[in-house]
């Protein structure tokens, strides 16, 4: 799989659909892989007639791991992203990115804005006070380790399932075959906890970024779920009022995650920044 370099991070980075087609670049959130972008959501936006690019973050997945008493930024991550685009020869992107990823996304608007076509920042937050809220439970859920796979490795995809159900969405629940068979790819393709901790350390010493966002001149899609409990619908809310002229989209049902069941709600709020754009 081919990968692109930033200063000597590595970052490994998967294309779907023609090179000449526009492309719309979709970005993680924290801890996950490229590969929660799943290749069926990918080949929906090439149907639709873009060119997808997804990536691994740095400290996750394929990509550069950092080791311990490093750290970097949201603006490094944000090169990252820069650097991916590079790679695949996208001069412009419309740039999508969830949780994290929004962030990032939104870093990507502000710091190289003559790269972006189009932003959708979907259940995230600008970092303002109270943005990055969460109920007792959600939060629990970024706080306690996980148990240790190699010790009890059905107690960890257990964990993961639990999880992934405390955060999820209400009205589109995942099956559990589907979580655990998940888990266990994810485990198996790459595995690294410690990078977990640097990401949410970049999250916090960005800052908030109302001021920045608000300088912004680019089509803007907001989507958030209702019913998010790790980041409360007020992240997503501040994000439409910081940007200008952006569109906010509320999903009644949707937590923080990505169901199949929302895969065209998600896609529908990409393609109309996209439209924006043109």
């Amino acid at each position: 799989m081919p990968r692109a370099n930033n200063k000597g991070v590595e970052l490994e980075y998967e294309t779907f659909g023609p090179a000449a087609a526009e492309t719309i670049l979709l970005i993680n959130g924290l801890g996950s892989q490229m590969t929660r972008w799943p290749e069926p959501f990918c080949q929906k936006l090439v149907a639709h007639g873009y060119r997808a690019i997804r990536f691994d973050n740095r400290d996750v997945g394929r990509s550069t791991w950092f080791k311990p008493g490093e750290a970097y930024t949201l603006s490094d991550m944000a090169s990252d992203a820069v650097a991916v685009m590079d790679a695949a020869g996208a001069e412009k992107a419309h740039v999508a990115g969830v949780s994290m990823g929004g962030m990032i996304a939104q870093t990507v608007a502000i710091e190289h804005p003559q790269r972006v076509l189009s932003l959708t920042s979907i259940m995230s937050a600008t970092g303002a006070r109270g943005t990055l809220d969460s109920t007792p439970e959600a939060g629990a859920v970024l706080n306690t380790p996980a148990p240790d796979p190699k010790a009890d490795f059905e107690a960890f995809v257990a964990h993961g399932i639990r999880n992934a159900r405390t955060i999820g969405s209400p009205a589109y629940p995942w099956d559990e075959a589907a979580l655990r068979q998940r888990g266990i790819a994810e485990y198996e393709r790459a595995f690294n906890p410690t990078g977990v901790q640097r990401q949410m350390a970049a999250i916090r010493g960005d800052g908030d970024r109302t001021e920045r966002l608000s300088r912004l001149k680019v089509p803007a899609v907001v989507l958030h779920g209702a019913d998010d409990p790790l980041i409360k619908p007020f992240g997503g809310e501040a994000t439409a009022a910081a940007i200008p002229g952006a569109e906010l989209r509320v999903i009644p049902g949707m937590g923080h995650d990505l169901p199949p069941a929302l895969y065209d709600t998600i896609i529908d709020a990409i393609l109309a920044a996209a439209a924006r754009a043109a």
